[in-house]
């Protein structure tokens, strides 16, 4: 994938590559929430399927449900997330859903045995697999 940064929606930090961690651990888990430091709104779900890692908001377009409890799906090839709120579906490649809605994605990359992932977050507090506490935490702050 094409390294660099660039400003985006106003932000002005820019957008750059965020080193998430190492894949080794990363890579155990199917989804973690990873808490931005710009505010709950740029937190990001990185998703670990069939040994592909994947990015989006952590908040769905819809409703803000979290995305990190949906479930997973492939359909012709197209892996999705499904919001376990009401049920939209959004493609974990383009953010893309079977409705008129849209999930920002972002890039990932692997380099030296690392996950990175490009946004405007300055940093990402860490990893954290999704639990019930932060589920509620979620619906509480939606």
């Amino acid at each position: 994938m094409a390294s660099g940064s660039g400003d985006e929606e106003g932000n002005t930090e820019g957008i750059s590559w965020r080193l998430i961690g190492p894949v080794e651990g990363l890579s155990k888990k199917r989804c973690r929430l990873m808490y931005s430091s710009i505010g709950s709104d740029s937190d990001v779900c990185l998703f670990y399927v069939k040994g592909e890692f994947f990015a989006m908001d952590a908040r769905c377009a819809h409703s803000g449900g979290p995305l990190c409890e949906g479930d997973i799906e492939e359909a012709n090839g197209v892996l999705q997330v499904f919001c376990p709120w009401h049920d939209y579906d959004f493609d974990l490649r383009t953010g893309k859903s079977g409705t008129s809605l849209q999930q920002q994605v972002y890039e990932v990359k692997l380099e030296d045995g690392n996950v990175y992932v490009k946004h405007a977050s300055p940093s990402v507090f860490g990893a954290f697999s999704c639990r019930s506490e932060e589920l509620n935490n979620l619906r509480a702050a939606a």
